[in-house]
Formats: structure tokens, C-alpha cells, sequence
């Protein structure tokens, strides 16, 4: 090769160029056309086997994640029946629609019963939150802190849910008064033919 003047071959008469150089050139040839093969080829299957790894990865967390539901299947079950239980508990505490008057007088009766004095008991109007209906009523009172925190836990021993919200207490220097404002919040069920009237109105609302 060192004696070989590579400016002197004939491009267009390779097969009378030396043994040696026709050598060199195949092996030049078949490198060129194992990398091309490696980028063309090899590069590609080496990428889509990536990409079924990835999906086979994807695929064993997807199987042990419902193995492990379907392990638990029964304690979710267990789960939910006591949730069910749980919600039916609570919602016996909510009164029916018949039952809000005799609650209202209950919440009022509590405030008398702690020395407090009313100035405002003003049901408001209900506000319906999907199987409930929510009755604000704005109240304003005045007593000492020991008859607020009577009444506070007269409200909170009645066997309906109530909620107070807003508490506001204001002294009156001149009188060395208290005066609370505060917003009772009691609840009651839908029944089913105001639910459904709920769900028609949130349909007709979502139209719009």
C-alpha cells in the first residue's frame, strides 16, 4: 500500500487496481453499509423496543394497581357500607320539610332558656344545594358572655344540626352591654320530588 500512488488508480477500471487497494475498498464499502444499516435499521428497532419497554412498564404498574384494588375489594366494600351507614346517620339529623317550624322554635327557645334577649330572629330564604336545602336565619341578641356561650352550647346539645356563622359581639360602653350578631344555619332533606326539580333547574341553567 505504501508503494501504491492513489492519485494513479482508474476510477473507471477498478478491477485492474492492485489486490491490496481492492481490499481496502470493500472493507470501506462494507463499514459504510454496516453503520448506514445501524442508523436505518438497528437505530429504528432499538427505538421501538424503548417505546414497547415504556408501554410494558406502563402496563405492569396499570395490572398491579387493579390487583391491589381487586386483593381489597371486600374491605372496600366494608368501606363503603359503613360510609353509607355514616351518610344515613347524618341525614337523619337533617329535619324534613314539616320539621323546621318545631326547629326554629327550638333554636329560640335555647336563646330565652340562656338569658339571652332577641332582637332579630329572621328566617331567610332556603338556599337548595343538591340534596339538601340550607335555612340561614340572621339573629341578633343581647346578654352577657356567659349567656352567649349557654346559648352557643344549648344549640350545639340539639339533636338537629345547626351551624353558627359570622359571630359578631359588640359592647355597648354607655350600657356595658353585649350585644351578638350571629347567622344560624339548619338544614333539611329534599325529598324526591324537590330533588328532581333541583336536577331540571340545574339542566336548564347549564343550557343557558
Amino acid at each position: 500500500m505504501k508503494d501504491i500512488d492513489l492519485n494513479n488508480l482508474d476510477l473507471s477500471n477498478i478491477g485492474a487496481w492492485p489486490t491490496a487497494v481492492k481490499i481496502a475498498l470493500i472493507v470501506i464499502v462494507s463499514a459504510a453499509a454496516a453503520i448506514g444499516g445501524f442508523f436505518l435499521v438497528i437505530q429504528g428497532q432499538i427505538e421501538k423496543l424503548e417505546r414497547v419497554e415504556k408501554t410494558e412498564l406502563t402496563l405492569k404498574a396499570d395490572f398491579e394497581s387493579k390487583q391491589a384494588k381487586a386483593v381489597n375489594l371486600e374491605a372496600y366494600k366494608q368501606q363503603l357500607t359503613e360510609i353509607e351507614e355514616s351518610f344515613g346517620a347524618m341525614l337523619r339529623q337533617l329535619p324534613s320539610k314539616t320539621e323546621v317550624e318545631g326547629l326554629l322554635v327550638d333554636i329560640s327557645q335555647t336563646g330565652l332558656a340562656s338569658g339571652i334577649e332577641f332582637q332579630l330572629f329572621k328566617p331567610q330564604g332556603e338556599q337548595f344545594i343538591e340534596f339538601y336545602a340550607e335555612l340561614p336565619i340572621k339573629m341578633k341578641m343581647t346578654g352577657g358572655y356567659h349567656e352567649f356561650g349557654n346559648f352557643v352550647s344549648g344549640v350545639a346539645a340539639l339533636p338537629r344540626i345547626v351551624t353558627l356563622h359570622d359571630i359578631s359581639i359588640v359592647e355597648d360602653k354607655k350600657s356595658q352591654q353585649l350585644t351578638m350578631e350571629v347567622t344560624a344555619k339548619t338544614y333539611r332533606y329534599l325529598d324526591d320530588t324537590e330533588i328532581q326539580e333541583q336536577k331540571k333547574k340545574s339542566k336548564k341553567k347549564g343550557r343557558r
